[in-house]
């Protein structure tokens, strides 16, 4: 399992930002290096189209993790990736306050992540995952399930 982050907000500042260009992946292996990655306990992994040397579609690969996990990112990229080099730099991350709460549907109770900025709510998101089992169990579009918990959530902020 991996360890998250504090729920309370708080500035982290022994992050590191990772990148390689690749120009000679195959796809099929991007989503395989994301997944261990993630699994080694990065924060976030994305990949960016672009265009290197001699106007080469490539992918720029990049990843967020603790300064803790430099060594296994760099690992896990020299041995599943194609890149001859890897940039890194140190990072400060500034993160929100994180609360959660159930909202009631008539599908069930769905888990709700708020983000918090001096006590104050700036962010707020349903569980993906739990939004996608609920339209997938009951057949029903995704974007209903979703219009139905900011319903609920608007009601329970006037009740307030």
């Amino acid at each position: 399992m991996i360890p998250h982050p504090p729920n309370g907000e708080h500035i982290d500042d022994q992050m590191v930002k990772i990148e390689v260009n690749l120009d000679d992946i195959p796809g099929e292996w991007l989503g395989y290096v994301m997944d261990l990655l993630f699994e080694a306990g990065a924060n976030d992994v994305f990949y960016t189209p672009i265009y290197m040397k001699k106007n080469r579609p490539g992918i720029l690969l990049q990843l967020l993790c603790s300064l803790e996990n430099l060594n296994k990112m760099k690992e896990i990229l020299f041995r599943e990736t194609t890149t001859l080099g890897v940039r890194y730099y140190p990072l400060t991350v500034h993160r929100l306050e994180r609360k959660f709460l159930k909202v009631a549907t008539e599908w069930g109770a769905i888990t709700v992540k708020q983000g918090m900025l001096n006590g104050q709510i700036v962010q707020t998101a349903p569980e993906f995952e739990e939004c996608k089992q609920i339209a997938r169990t009951h057949s029903i579009p995704l974007k209903k399930v979703y219009e139905q918990i900011w319903l609920a959530i608007g009601q329970e902020e006037n009740l307030e």
